[in-house]
């Protein structure tokens, strides 16, 4: 080839790329809630990240001078405790920005766990068809039979009571989702000529799965990855909830409000606080994931 036309296909590809994210942003930007919840959830990111740094007092910290303490404008309160404290003189506030990192820590690592087997299933399901693919769809169609929630709760029974074993059982619960809509996608992409060409060039079963044909696939798989996101953080929270997920005193926001539920009627911060943060992070996350959907599925797109 060329220096001259090597140089122009060099300098083409970036071009390509660039032209790509900003038609991606300009249909993600006209969507305010996506934005909106894309910057809220820029701003979880940060909060978890420098918690050491923003938070005042440590999570696990006790004043016994300050027991139930009420947030500062009420009367009682103090800037001291922003939030006020619960049961045990702990600060709510530290609290919620520390429980931050464990909900994003429990999404990241549902979501990889669920995406990575569930894709790898998918695909093969939708590679070999025939018994393979039968005996995968089955035994998806009886993890969907169950409730999610049940079945997470029998997990973590049988697995027992923790936040790894939460997180191990949930990610289980979402799989079946990964592994339908990658089939769905692969048996979409089988048929087209791009695969016919490269099978007639003698390109590798390995390769033409996860090289040729995955990356056609994954526009449906990163907006489900971005819903099931706010779907493992309120499981993971209903666990903690529960009991099963998160054992006290981690600042999980789930078991923060199952060790408030006495003082509900004295003490309304120490419930209504964690579960605000939860209502707000899975909107956010939400809002988002319809932004992804209306940027990446191109029937949504306007000509």
């Amino acid at each position: 080839m060329p220096d001259g036309v090597a140089q122009q296909v060099i300098d083409f590809r970036p071009v390509g790329r660039m032209a790509l994210m900003r038609e991606f942003w300009a249909y993600f930007s006209e969507n305010r809630g996506a934005v909106m919840g894309l910057c809220f959830f820029v701003a979880i990111i940060i909060i978890a990240l420098f918690a050491d740094f923003i938070a005042p007092h440590l999570p696990n910290e006790q004043y016994r001078e300050a027991f139930l303490r009420p947030p500062f404008w009420q009367d009682g309160g103090s800037l001291e405790f922003p939030l006020g404290t619960d049961a045990v003189g702990r600060d709510m506030l530290s609290r919620l920005i520390y429980g931050a990192r464990f909900s994003l820590f429990i999404g990241c690592v549902v979501v990889s766990i669920a995406l990575v087997v569930g894709v790898v299933l998918g695909l093969v399901a939708g590679f070999f068809r025939g018994r393979i693919d039968t005996a995968i769809m089955r035994l998806m169609d009886i993890i969907l039979a169950f409730p999610s929630l049940l079945l997470a709760l029998v997990l973590v029974a049988i697995l027992g009571p923790s936040l790894i074993n939460a997180m191990i059982a949930i990610a289980i619960v979402q799989q079946p989702h990964y592994v339908r809509l990658t089939r769905a996608a692969v048996m979409g992409e089988m048929s087209k000529d791009y695969v016919t060409a490269a099978r007639v060039i003698g390109v590798r079963r390995l390769r033409l799965m996860f090289v040729t044909i995955l990356p056609n696939c994954m526009a449906p798989l990163i907006v489900q990855a971005a819903l099931s996101f706010s779907t493992a953080i309120l499981d993971a929270a209903a666990l903690g909830f529960l009991g099963m997920g998160a054992q006290p005193p981690t600042p999980e926001w789930g078991t923060m409000l199952a060790e408030a539920r006495e003082f509900i009627l004295r003490a309304w911060w120490v419930v209504t606080l964690p579960g605000c943060a939860i209502l707000l992070t899975v909107l956010a996350i939400n809002l988002m994931g319809d932004g992804l959907r209306d940027a990446l599925d191109p029937k949504l797109k306007r000509s």
